[in-house]
C-alpha cells in the first residue's frame, strides 16, 4: 500500500484534498505529487476533481457515501430534489446523478464514483429545511427533507404546479407520504423561497392540508 494510502487510510474518512496531502507528508511538493500520481495508478486513490481525492473503493476502511463526498466536491450544497425524494422513499426511480441545490452558480461533475448535478436555488436562509445526517458508517451529509427537495425540484425544472396532486401525478408519490408533512413546515418553506412558483405550489400543498 502507498504511504499516501496508509496515510489517509488510518487519519480520514477517506476524502482528503491535496492541501491536506501537504500536511500529512513530509517532503516537496514534487514528492508529494508523485506519490498521488503512484497511488491513481495503482488504483489505491481516486481523483474526484482538481485537488480532491479519496480512497478507492477496497482501501477504504468504511465506505464512503456519496451524498457525504457532494459535499466536499461543490459547496456550499445540500443533497436535494430527485436525489433526497429517492433517499426519503417518496419516488421509487434509482436516480442516475447525485442531485444537490447550492446558491453558487450550477455545475456538474463527472467523477469515478458517479456523476454529481449541482443547482442554483435562490433562498433566504439557504439550510432550512435541512437536516444533518450521519449513517452507519459515520460520513455526515446535508438532505433536503422532502417538502424541501420538491420545492427544489419546482424552481429548477420551472414547473407551474398548484398543489401537491401535480407532484403526485408527475412523480407518482405515494399519497400517504404526504401525511407526514405539517402545515407549520410548508408556512416556513413559503417564507424562505422568493420564486413566486415555488410560493404558489407550496400555498397550495399547505391548503390541501388545512383543508
Amino acid at each position: 500500500m502507498n504511504r499516501l494510502t496508509e496515510q489517509f487510510f488510518e487519519a480520514s474518512t477517506g476524502i482528503f484534498t491535496q492541501a491536506e496531502v501537504a500536511v500529512a507528508i513530509d517532503g516537496s511538493d514534487f514528492s508529494r505529487h508523485a506519490l498521488i500520481k503512484r497511488a491513481m495508478a495503482g488504483g489505491e486513490i481516486l481523483n474526484i476533481r482538481r485537488g480532491l481525492y479519496c480512497l478507492a473503493p477496497k482501501y477504504q476502511k468504511k465506505p464512503i457515501s456519496v451524498y457525504s463526498l457532494a459535499q466536499y466536491i461543490y459547496g456550499p450544497s445540500y443533497v436535494s430534489l430527485e436525489s433526497a425524494l429517492n433517499y426519503h422513499g417518496w419516488i421509487p426511480e434509482a436516480v442516475y446523478a447525485c442531485t444537490c441545490a447550492s446558491y453558487r452558480n450550477a455545475r456538474e461533475f463527472e467523477t469515478p464514483l458517479g456523476i454529481f448535478s449541482y443547482k442554483r436555488v435562490p433562498q433566504n436562509t439557504f439550510y432550512a429545511g435541512v437536516e444533518r445526517c450521519v449513517d452507519g458508517n459515520e460520513n455526515v451529509f446535508f438532505m433536503a427533507s422532502p417538502a424541501k427537495a420538491l420545492a427544489d425540484y419546482v424552481y429548477v425544472h420551472r414547473l407551474n404546479w398548484t398543489g401537491i396532486d401535480d407532484a403526485v401525478e408527475s412523480l407518482r408519490i405515494e399519497p400517504d407520504e404526504l401525511a407526514i408533512i405539517k402545515s407549520q413546515e410548508l408556512s416556513n418553506l413559503v417564507e424562505n423561497y422568493t420564486n413566486k412558483r415555488v410560493k404558489r405550489f407550496l400555498v397550495g400543498w399547505k391548503e390541501t392540508l388545512d383543508s
